[in-house]
């Protein structure tokens, strides 16, 4: 199956999942413009409250729109560096959180590969209105399986890549993440390796997405789990100045 995305459809998803954040947004927006009727505001403070509620709500948008809907990501270009052989033999991991875009394109990209894709969504852990309201929309990859994130029912060794784009943040507690980056060094081979894509906790998203990149985690918090998790060598290229891409070797 071939998935041919929307014009905007990375920001329409952003607006979609994240409509909570954007009405709460508007509605204390339309209060401070229609408490000047009542109240003596100081010009220079009052608009920059004004300029400071709308940089929050338009810069998520634009970024958004660069990042998913005009870089290229989709197209996965930047994925030919890492020269993945394509074979019969070979055994291609995707696990997501809910809400996969990628599990299509990827066996597109890998089409003699057998690709296998989990979900380790936990609705008791994972409560964020956005992941949940994706799930509602995300197409299934066909016999996509639900996993615990301690526990991927494959075989010691047996994955030749693993993919973990944009999923891993869901997993908030830092040992919850170890020991699932932990699962995935048990079933990658010798010669194997964990491609995983995020942004991070750091300016660039900062000015991006002003509060909400404290959903990301630092480059320093992930370095930190890959180690504990057993990982020998990571290394971090950027797709963009957003998103960070680990490519990881036992």
């Amino acid at each position: 199956m071939e998935i041919k995305r929307r014009k905007f459809q990375g920001v329409l998803n952003i607006l979609s999942f994240n409509r909570h954040f954007y009405i709460i947004g508007l509605g204390i927006l339309s209060l401070v413009i229609g408490s000047k009727i009542i109240i003596e505001w100081y010009n220079i403070l009052f608009w920059i409250i004004i300029i400071a509620f709308l940089y929050g709500l338009i810069m998520p948008l634009i970024v958004s729109a660069y990042i998913y809907d005009y870089s290229g990501y989709y197209n996965f270009n930047w994925l030919e560096k890492y020269t993945l052989s394509d074979s019969r033999k070979n055994l291609i991991v995707n696990i997501n959180a809910g809400f996969d875009e990628t599990s299509f394109i990827i066996k597109s990209k890998l089409p003699q590969s057998d690709l296998k894709v989990f979900d380790f969504y936990n609705s008791k852990k994972h409560t964020e209105a956005a992941i949940i309201r994706a799930r509602k929309v995300s197409l299934v990859y066909p016999n996509t399986e639900g996993i615990k994130s301690n526990m991927i029912p494959l075989e010691n060794q047996s994955a030749d890549v693993i993919f973990l784009l944009s999923a891993v943040h869901e997993i908030r507690s830092n040992g919850e993440k170890v020991d699932f980056l932990k699962e995935c060094r048990r079933i990658c081979k010798p010669d194997g390796r964990v491609i995983m894509v995020e942004h991070l906790r750091d300016l660039p998203n900062f000015l991006a997405f002003s509060v909400g990149y404290t959903h990301f985690f630092s480059r320093k918090t992930w370095k930190r789990v890959f180690d504990k998790a057993g990982f020998s060598s990571v290394e971090e290229t950027k797709f963009t100045s957003f998103m960070s891409v680990f490519n990881c070797y036992l």
